[in-house]
């Protein structure tokens, strides 16, 4: 039986290896444990100890021998709910958290955005406002792993009704969005219009709320983002410039 899962209650490796093999043991002495598991004795002793703690298992002493066996499986259950209620207080707790962050935040902010996962949650915070500006080659992320997950991305975009103003490169679209389909367009929530032939750039520039992320697609994409409501007026200005409404 796998139990890795057991790590999400705080178990670590050793520690699973060692319930492992007294549940499957049943009742069990240090020798058969360590048998069992080829971990080192003095290591076992500690293991053992940690998971009594836990009271995920107990120990008897007959004839001076020390034997151990697990308890029943319910304070597995019992540890689950527990987190459970944790994650929920905290989950509760989310917007005194914002609001902490939003008040401590400086006028002008930085971040950097790298590797996949990073990228993944910076277009996931997009989707929290009305619409999203695009400038430049953003059909790049469709020749980087990331393709497949930004198709899934766009569907929850649909999902959310969120408006995503693509100002790109000239000459490239994004794939399945004809840049003639206007119908399909205004049922995806999606605007398109092309920059001047000589614009190109392998740079793509995401505006919403009040951040300007510069990214570039790679293998591991990367993006600096500014957050600053100045900033952000004064890339509007640029983007406004180029943009000719298509609906």
């Amino acid at each position: 039986m796998e139990l890795e899962t057991l790590k999400e209650l705080g178990l670590s490796d050793g520690q699973i290896s060692v319930y492992e093999a007294v549940l499957e043991l049943g009742i069990s002495s240090l020798n058969k444990i360590q048998e069992k598991t080829g971990i080192e004795r003095r290591n076992i002793y500690d293991i053992l100890n940690k998971l009594i703690e836990k009271g995920l298992i107990t120990y008897t002493v007959e004839k001076k021998v020390k034997t151990y066996q697990c308890t029943h499986p319910n304070k597995i259950l019992e540890a689950i709910r527990k987190k459970e209620q944790l994650l929920k207080k905290l989950e509760n707790q989310i917007p005194q958290i914002k609001d902490l962050f939003n008040s401590s935040k400086p006028t002008i902010r930085a971040e950097v955005f790298r590797g996949n996962e990073a990228m993944k949650a910076l277009l996931n915070e997009a989707l929290e406002y009305k619409e999203s500006y695009w400038i430049g080659g953003n059909s790049g992320v469709e020749k980087t792993p990331l393709k497949n997950w930004f198709k899934h991305w766009m569907k929850r975009r649909m999902e959310k009704k969120h408006l995503m103003n693509d100002l790109v490169d000239y000459g490239t679209q994004l794939e399945s969005l004809s840049s003639t389909n206007l119908e399909k367009h205004k049922k995806e929530y999606y605007k398109y219009c092309e920059l001047p032939k000589d614009l190109e750039s392998p740079m793509v520039i995401l505006i919403f709320g009040n951040k300007v992320a510069q990214i570039l697609w790679s293998k591991q994409s990367f993006a600096f983002v500014l957050e600053s409501e100045e900033i952000k007026e004064s890339f509007m200005k640029y983007f406004n410039y180029f943009w000719k409404n298509p609906w």
